[in-house]
């Protein structure tokens, strides 16, 4: 599955709205804190492709089949443009800056990768049998594709909670 996305910030919504629309069918329940995080995470990548590139974006999300207990989800953006993904240490008073360790610290994985003349942004979330269990699953144990970026000290000591 997957949507094109313009270079505009009111696609943000459009694509929350259509990963949301595309959990029916999954087995993951829109109530599920597999939802609200996955719906977070689309929230995040494609808005960094939409205020950082200034080009039109492909979001890709691979669901499990409603069968699947336990099962990864996977999310991509993809986009032409060349930057890298850079994680910023933003302080208390910025606006922004935040994505990336909110996704390191929400996603099982996560990286990225050069894509003919652009890159494509990736995470993925493991399902739990149990919705209850889903922050025991390990949740933020690893980035990739980030070696050697200076400033960016994980998330020690950052607070979230996924609502």
């Amino acid at each position: 599955m997957q949507l094109e996305v313009r270079p505009d910030p009111a696609e943000v919504g459009r694509a929350r709205r259509w990963a949301r629309s595309r959990l029916a069918g999954s087995g993951i329940e829109a109530d599920e804190p597999l939802a609200e995080i996955l719906v977070l995470l689309v929230s995040e990548l494609v808005t960094n492709a939409v205020v950082h590139t200034g080009c039109t974006a492909v979001l890709r999300l691979s669901l499990p089949c409603e069968a699947a207990d336990a099962a990864t989800v996977r999310l991509e953006v993809a986009d032409s443009s060349e930057r890298a993904p850079v994680p910023r240490c933003a302080d208390g008073e910025e606006t922004g800056g935040r994505g990336l360790a909110l996704v390191d610290g929400l996603a099982d994985r996560w990286g990225w990768s050069r894509e003919g003349d652009g890159k494509r942004v990736w995470c993925e979330l493991d399902r739990c049998e149990r919705a209850e269990a889903r922050l025991a699953c390990g949740g933020g144990v690893g980035y990739e594709g980030l070696d050697g970026f200076e400033g960016f000290d994980g998330l020690e000591g950052l607070a979230y909670e996924a609502v």
